[in-house]
């Protein structure tokens, strides 16, 4: 149980410092970045269940951080790196972590990004490895060490 209260207390500190930060996240490549990661995270096991890409689109818009996007264009991309992992996961892959990568020269969006995925990966209680390895991923992308999150 301490474990999971840990995770909780670390979570509510992301969430706390992205709301802080919010106007500076407004960007497009932001918005991208931030669904191509929520999408990895859905499909962290190699695939994507209905329920669980229910479940993650319904945390992705009850995230404060994200609900200054039009929620239906988080959906629209949402959707869109669902059905690329879905359809073939490698390349859906390397098209999410591109997309995460465009954020490398801007150190607070990608920060806030692999925030998002530490958020929604724990959401369930439960960060497993194969998400902790889609975050890690997406830290490589943006030029960020695992370890500043304690990955």
């Amino acid at each position: 149980m301490a474990f999971f209260d840990q995770l909780k207390s670390k979570t509510k500190e992301m969430n706390s410092q992205l709301k802080t930060k919010t106007s500076q996240l407004k960007s497009k490549e932001f918005a991208n970045g931030s669904m191509a990661m929520c999408a990895l995270i859905a499909a962290a096991d190699g695939s994507i269940d209905a329920a669980e890409r229910q479940k993650t689109a319904a945390l992705i818009m009850s995230n404060d951080v994200l609900a200054v996007f039009p929620p239906e264009e988080l959906r629209t991309k949402f959707d869109f790196y669902c059905d690329k992992l879905s359809k073939d996961f490698d390349f859906g892959k390397v098209e999410a972590i591109g997309t995460i990568a465009r954020l490398k020269g801007k150190q607070d969006q990608g920060r806030a990004v692999i925030q998002i995925g530490i958020i929604i990966g724990g959401a369930d209680g439960n960060f497993d490895d194969d998400e902790k390895k889609a975050v890690k991923e997406a830290c490589f992308a943006v030029g960020i060490a695992p370890s500043e999150f304690d990955l």
